[in-house]
């Protein structure tokens, strides 16, 4: 499936070619706090089928399981754009958020499940709004 995305600005722009059954939610701490939300969601593109158009920022860390990984972000908004292996990437594992086409990329899989938050289950049931509730409002 072709998508494409942008930063919140529009500094960096891409396309890609990615297989939906590779979409998914990561709970890990990591992506946590990188995130700054309860869960992330992405896609994984090889990288011969990813284009990136922008000057991107560049964090590597070191993930749990020890590997040096890429995270790579807008440097005027900080959107999260993609991560990848800190050498010699195969393959980016593109941020849900940023791609225009992220309401049909359901996803097949959520790993790292044991770091989830225990309300994550209950999100059916809370009442929702479809827009931002009035200032003063809120619970």
């Amino acid at each position: 499936m072709h998508i494409d995305g942008s930063c919140h600005c529009g500094a960096i722009s891409f396309t890609a070619e990615i297989e939906p059954s590779r979409v998914s939610v990561c709970h890990c701490t990591d992506c946590q706090v990188l995130s700054g939300a309860p869960f992330r969601g992405t896609a994984v593109a090889p990288m011969e089928k990813f284009s990136l158009k922008g000057q991107p920022k560049t964090y590597v860390k070191v993930a749990q399981s020890g590997n040096r990984r890429a995270q790579v972000f807008c440097p005027e908004c900080g959107t999260p754009i993609y991560s990848s292996a800190a050498e010699n990437p195969t393959a980016v594992v593109i941020r849900l958020g940023c791609v225009r086409q992220r309401a049909v990329l359901k996803p097949v899989l959520q790993v790292w499940h044991r770091s989830a938050l225990p309300w994550v289950s209950e999100l059916g049931s809370i009442p929702a709004v479809p827009e931002s509730v009035p200032q003063g409002a809120r619970p």
